[in-house]
């Protein structure tokens, strides 16, 4: 979890108005979450913190590529990515209920860890099935393994033979 401490951004010492600030994720973000989809990354996080009196709005704009592992022909390919989402962050005197979708923020914070928002942001914009662009062309494709799924896939209906078993059935109509 050390690695995820220079995901905070201290926000008690800035002037109210824009700030920016930029963030690499890679694969040692990663190997913090134990259970996360993506292991190995290169990535770009841009975060513009808007400080206002009551309230912070982040805005996130994350770049770069995953590796993703094709769902065809199981290879290995680079997936770019990119991410634009905002996240309100609002003071209050003490903590009210859990609302997700603003933080509160008391007195005694003095800083935001975002590491767990730009964790969920990057997991939800993986695609659900990954397939490597432009089937069969690219050199992350394995052609091979392409071949052999095409070779084994279920015959057509015209290398079928019908059953005799169904022939006798369709009488009784």
């Amino acid at each position: 979890m050390k690695s995820l401490k220079e995901f905070s951004i201290p926000f008690t010492g800035l002037k109210l108005g824009k700030h920016q600030f930029e963030f690499v994720v890679n694969d040692a973000f990663f190997d913090e979450f134990e259970y996360s989809l993506v292991k190995k990354a290169n990535l770009l996080c841009k975060v513009e913190l808007d400080r206002q009196e009551t309230m912070l709005i982040l805005n996130f704009a994350i770049n770069g590529t995953i590796d993703a592992n094709c769902d065809r022909c199981l290879a290995q390919y680079p997936q770019h990515v990119d991410i634009h989402e905002q996240q309100v962050a609002k003071f209050s005197e003490e903590a009210i209920g859990e609302d997700e979708e603003i933080i509160i923020l008391t007195k005694n914070d003095h800083e935001i860890n975002i590491a767990g928002l730009i964790y969920e942001y990057i997991n939800v914009a993986m695609p659900f099935i990954t397939v490597c662009i432009d089937e069969g062309k690219t050199p992350y494709c394995d052609k091979e393994m392409l071949d052999n799924l095409n070779k084994l896939s279920a015959n057509t209906e015209q290398d079928e033979q019908p059953d005799p078993r169904w022939d006798a059935l369709k009488k009784f109509k």
